[in-house]
């Protein structure tokens, strides 16, 4: 476990691009085998506009890494954070360490973002994406990818984790974010069994139905824990029924414009639709 930890602490950025790269190429020939949905799309368009993101959050993430930086120095220098309380065995400060992280750095911050307007005029561009596949797990505003990365360092300021803790957390959450959100079949009694502890792809498509209150629920990143501890878990009957996108935003103009989904969070804030309300009034 140690030799592990060492590992993520002195991986490259060569290899840390690789396995990024590597992931999606995996999963996006799974989509082409696999799919969950047929969907008629340009599939190389629509993934332009998503890595165009992608690019802009690399920039991001190399400045944010100062503050990543300075937090591990912290913990190490007052061995501050609560997985140095005590002595801890190796393989629970991993898995406490991962498992913390996940709360913080994602789970708590991404319902903040659902709870919050402003916060959920940048986060709403996720759920613009009315076709969801590997690539939608990269397309976050830069707006977003401060707000979660000012939360990453809180997550490591209260952990006290070390940075090959850090880089092992983001790398297998890069992982989940591509799994999640892939175009892939997975069967449905495995998926709701690994769901009950792990994100799973049909447990995380639910999140990006296009009303609430779907869309206000399954937040987790990485372990699927925290929803059903906190009780925003949601299940869909038939996964067919999926709509994906977010009703305030289906025109194509709005969606499918970089320049738009840019300005999003500076335009007037629209009130989501709860597809409950409609039920009962149909």
């Amino acid at each position: 476990m140690n030799e592990l930890i060492q590992f993520f602490a002195n991986i490259s950025t060569e290899l840390r691009t690789s396995l990024l790269v590597g992931g999606l190429v995996f999963f996006l020939t799974l989509e082409s085998g696999l799919p969950l949905f047929r969907m008629r799309y340009k599939k190389f368009s629509h993934g332009i506009i998503n890595m165009t993101f992608t690019l802009i959050t690399l920039v991001i993430n190399l400045i944010g890494a100062i503050g990543i930086m300075a937090a591990v120095e912290y913990n190490e220098a007052h061995r501050s954070g609560m997985l140095n309380i005590i002595e801890l065995p190796l393989w629970f400060y991993v898995l406490a360490g991962l498992v913390l992280m996940d709360l913080v750095g994602a789970w708590l911050i991404h319902w903040i973002e659902h709870s919050v307007k402003w916060m959920w005029k940048f986060h709403l561009i996720h759920h613009t994406d009315p076709y969801v596949d590997v690539t939608t797990g990269l397309r976050h505003h830069p707006g977003e990818n401060i707000l979660r990365l000012g939360f990453t360092v809180l997550a490591i300021l209260i952990t006290g984790a070390s940075f090959g803790l850090v880089m092992m957390y983001q790398t297998i959450s890069v992982f989940f974010a591509h799994f999640s959100h892939a175009n892939i079949k997975m069967p449905i009694k495995l998926d709701r069994l690994l769901s009950y502890v792990l994100v799973t792809p049909h447990f995380h498509k639910i999140h990006h139905h296009y009303v609430r209150p779907y869309t206000d629920s399954n937040y987790g990143n990485i372990f699927s824990i925290w929803d059903h501890m906190f009780g925003t878990v949601r299940y869909m009957d038939k996964i067919d029924d999926l709509i994906y996108g977010i009703d305030t935003h289906m025109e194509p103009s709005e969606h499918s414009s970089i320049m738009n989904l840019l300005l999003i969070p500076f335009q007037p804030y629209r009130d989501p639709v709860d597809k409950e309300s409609i039920d009962k009034q149909g």
